[in-house]
């Protein structure tokens, strides 16, 4: 890859950072040395980068990277990351209403480096897209050193940020567009520093998520390469939020939640699409969580005992999600969070995932539970504090409950009552059959 490295003569930051990438490129191997296979071109600009419209007009280059500095009203130490547009009035540079040409992989690789190389006392993160320039052609980014002239010149943060643009490798990403937060966007940073999620053009929810129309977010996606979008929901208004979910559906673009996004796991994005697909067929909406499952592949349906699920569940959901990971399938959710029967997984793996899902039931069943086994069903015996029985045996609401409840006895007018007195027993017979194979 060609990069353009692009600084203003007017930023003592963006020369902080450029000095530091060429003594990294002569320390390491002089004009000729190719980190991670790249060539750098340095230019020069006399205008501030805001208003540098069309500066790549003639350069060839795949990737534009501007080096620049950050300002803020509250100054902090930090190093950013950001691709260039206005979402409505122009205040600093380009054009309204246009949005530049992002590079969510590289944005991603290079805010992950940032994060390696960070010195002490700063931090990194995104930024919404909030300036200038418009007017290019190429996909680019800023990356930035804030948010005084004491952090400007610093000669550790030029050197940090020098490393970390050298050393920016992209993986495997899925390219999203995000929506709502604050001007640092703090859940797209975490995504990106976390998952395979790699974010272009962000908006956050102040003023910036009141002018996004259908058209605009159309935009954002179309230059973002977006294949989907992740909405900070606790950061937006319920009228707001269902503005622009609305516009999202009616562009057909997937919504991402961020347990979604890291449950991508390493599955093909069109792979994901068809998964997704086929749950929203079992419940509208539904959420897909990947375990083990990796590869591309032709994703089958299977369904579980949904009354061993459901016991399973109120034993110990957590314990069963965890061990979910050791399986190749995928796990599905209603909306409110629900594990469904359906899991999801490619046909060579079809035979065993019934059968290991209900050895990892009926041994989570057991663990928890008291349980015994006629034939091929699993009997399941609950014991139960049962507070209408407490009450009968003048037994009040309050502390005696709690006690009760934990298995211990309690007086009552010189009298003891035991747990075993206020207990209800039940029991649960569920159908497994070949139950002597999970023995």
């Amino acid at each position: 890859m060609r990069i353009a490295l692009v600084n203003s003569l007017q930023d003592v930051a963006g020369q902080n950072i450029r000095h530091h990438i060429e003594h990294l490129l002569a320390e390491e191997g002089g004009a000729a040395w190719r980190p991670n296979g790249h060539t750098y071109d340095f230019y020069d600009v006399n205008e501030r980068l805001i208003h540098a419209g069309e500066v790549d007009r003639g350069i060839e280059a795949d990737l534009l990277i501007f080096l620049s500095r950050h300002s803020s009203v509250n100054p902090v130490p930090v190093l950013t990351v950001h691709v260039t547009g206005n979402y409505g009035v122009a205040e600093l540079g380009g054009s309204p209403r246009t949005l530049a040409p992002a590079a969510p992989a590289m944005m991603q690789a290079t805010l992950r480096a940032l994060a390696r190389h960070c010195p002490e006392g700063y931090r990194v993160s995104y930024e919404v897209t909030h300036h200038g320039p418009t007017s290019l052609s190429h996909p680019s980014f800023f990356v930035e050193i804030g948010s005084t002239e004491t952090e400007w010149t610093d000669p550790v943060a030029g050197r940090a940020v020098a490393k970390a643009v050298l050393s920016a490798v992209p993986v495997n990403t899925i390219p999203l567009i995000g929506i709502g937060g604050t001007h640092y966007a703090p859940r797209e940073t975490e995504i990106a520093l976390t998952t395979r999620g790699a974010f272009g053009h962000i908006a956050s929810s102040l003023r910036q998520a009141a002018v996004l129309d259908k058209e605009m977010v159309q935009e954002m996606i179309r230059q973002s390469g977006a294949v989907a979008a992740y909405v900070d929901r606790k950061s937006l208004s319920r009228p707001e939020f269902e503005r622009l979910t609305g516009i999202l559906d009616s562009l057909e673009l997937p919504r991402l939640s961020e347990s979604e996004i890291a449950a991508l796991g390493h599955l093909p994005w069109e792979t994901w699409c068809a998964i997704r697909k086929m749950a929203d067929a079992v419940s509208p909406g539904a959420r897909c969580f990947s375990h083990a499952l990796a590869g591309a592949g032709t994703p089958v349906l299977e369904r579980a005992n949904p009354d061993l699920l459901a016991e399973t569940v109120k034993a110990d959901e957590p314990g069963l999600i965890k061990n979910l990971d050791n399986l190749p399938l995928v796990h599905l959710s209603t909306r409110d969070n629900r594990l469904l029967p359906e899991f999801i997984t490619y046909p060579e793996f079809s035979p065993e995932i019934i059968h290991a899902l209900n050895t990892l039931c009926v041994k989570i069943i057991r663990s928890k539970e008291i349980t015994a086994t006629e034939r091929d069903f699993l009997i399941i015996t609950k014991i139960r504090f049962d507070p209408g029985k407490a009450r009968e045996l003048g037994v009040m609401p309050g502390p005696s409950y709690h006690e009760l409840a934990g298995g211990r006895p309690v007086v009552v007018d010189d009298r003891t009552i035991t747990p075993e007195m206020v207990s209800s027993r039940s029991e649960v017979r569920i159908h497994i059959p070949g139950l002597e194979k999970f023995s």
